[in-house]
């Protein structure tokens, strides 16, 4: 379950990161406040929310499993376990 929390919280944090590596490689200066104004912070929220919605269809599609399956857990069969799945 931490993974995909971890996964939603990268997706999000991606944009803000990746304009403040832009307004390092600038030398714009990443704690200029004029810098971070509030168009910027909209739009860069903008992306990370788009950006989340596609993590979360990402795993919504290698999460699922068919209607009517049926969760087996691990169990141990002639001395090996065998791991949980869905049948």
């Amino acid at each position: 379950m931490i993974r995909p929390a971890l996964t939603e919280i990268l997706l999000f944090v991606t944009p803000f990161v990746a304009y403040a590596l832009f307004l390092y490689a600038t030398r714009a200066g990443v704690l200029n406040p004029e810098k971070w104004n509030w168009r910027v912070l909209a739009s860069l929220t903008a992306v990370a929310i788009l950006f989340m919605i596609g993590g979360f269809a990402m795993l919504r599609q290698h999460h699922s499993h068919p209607a009517g399956s049926n969760y087996v857990p691990p169990h141990v069969k002639d001395g090996k376990v065998i791991p949980g799945q869905f049948k």
